[in-house]
C-alpha cells in the first residue's frame, strides 16, 4: 500500500463515481470493484475502522491518499467519516440475467420492484434490507426514479456492492416478463388489499413498492396479481417505503424459513 499526501484528485471524475463512508468503501474494496483512488482524512487515518480499511487496501495494492478534512467537507455531506474512494461505476444488471439468479442458487425467487422511488435514502435502505432478507434483485425504472447515487451507496452501508439492481425503461413490461416466468406479483398498498399476515407468501414472488408520496401508480396496480397491506393502529396511515419493504420482506423470509425448518 502506497501512501501520499494531496488535496486534489488528479483525475477526471467522468469515468468514475464517488463512494464515501466506512462500510460502503470497505465493501467496495472487498467485493472487487475497481478502486481508482482511496482518500483518508489526515485527522482520522489511525481510527480502528480506517486501520481495517488500510489493511484491505494493502492486500489489494491500492494507493492511499491522505487528504485535508476540507477535501471531504467540500465534496460530501455529513457522515463521510473521513474516507472516500473513486471507483469504477456500479453496473446495472440486465433483467433477463437477474431472472436466472434464483435457479442458479436453487432458491425460490424474491424480487423487489420500486415504482418511482425518488428518495436516495429510501432506496439505499431498501437495498440494505433486501440484501439482509435474501432478495435476488431490485428493479427500478430509468426515469422518475432515483439511481445508484453516492448517497444511495452510503445509505446501503455497503449492501449495494452485492445486491443486483436492474434498470428498465418501463416496470410494467418488467412485471409482465416476470409473470411469464411464473412469478407472482404483489403490490404493497396502504389501507388496501389483504393483510400481510393473511397471505401465503411462500411462492415465487415479486413485491412492488410505491413512491413516497403517491404509492403505486394506478396502471402498476392493475398489473399486480394482488395487493397486500400492513395492519396499522396509529393515526398515520402509511409507512416510509423502506420500512414497509423491511417488514414485508422479513415476513416473506419468516414464512419461507419457518416452513423449511419443521
Amino acid at each position: 500500500m502506497k501512501i501520499k499526501k494531496t488535496e486534489r484528485t488528479g483525475r477526471s471524475e467522468q469515468d468514475s463515481e464517488w463512494i464515501y463512508g466506512l462500510n460502503p468503501v470497505l465493501e467496495a474494496i472487498k467485493s472487487g470493484r475497481g478502486i481508482r483512488s482511496l482518500y483518508l482524512s489526515s485527522g482520522r487515518h489511525d481510527s480502528p475502522g480506517i486501520v481495517h480499511i488500510k489493511k484491505e487496501a494493502e492486500r489489494k495494492h491500492l494507493t492511499v491518499t491522505i487528504a485535508d478534512i476540507h477535501f471531504f467537507h467540500s465534496r460530501f455531506p455529513k457522515g463521510h467519516q473521513g474516507i472516500a474512494a473513486q471507483a469504477a461505476p456500479r453496473d446495472y444488471m440486465d433483467l433477463e440475467e437477474m431472472l436466472l439468479i434464483p435457479e442458479r442458487k436453487g432458491e425460490m425467487p424474491l424480487f423487489i420492484i420500486l415504482d418511482c422511488i425518488e428518495d436516495p435514502r429510501n432506496f439505499g435502505a431498501v437495498i440494505r434490507v433486501a440484501d439482509a432478507a435474501g432478495a435476488h434483485g431490485i428493479i427500478i425504472q430509468s426515469h422518475r426514479s432515483v439511481t445508484l447515487t453516492p448517497e444511495v451507496l452510503k445509505t446501503s452501508a455497503g449492501a449495494a456492492e452485492y445486491m443486483p439492481v436492474a434498470q428498465v425503461v418501463n416496470i410494467k413490461h418488467a412485471i409482465q416478463r416476470m409473470k411469464e416466468q411464473g412469478i407472482t406479483v404483489a403490490g404493497a398498498e396502504a389501507a388496501m388489499g389483504t393483510s400481510l399476515w393473511d397471505v401465503d407468501l411462500n411462492i415465487p414472488l415479486a413485491l412492488v413498492i410505491g413512491s413516497e408520496g403517491e404509492g403505486l401508480r394506478k396502471t402498476v396496480k392493475e398489473y399486480c396479481d394482488f395487493l397486500i397491506s400492513l395492519p396499522m393502529q396509529g393515526k398515520i396511515n402509511s409507512l416510509n417505503a423502506s420500512v414497509a419493504t423491511g417488514i414485508m420482506t422479513y415476513e416473506i423470509f419468516r414464512q419461507r424459513t419457518s416452513k423449511s425448518i419443521k
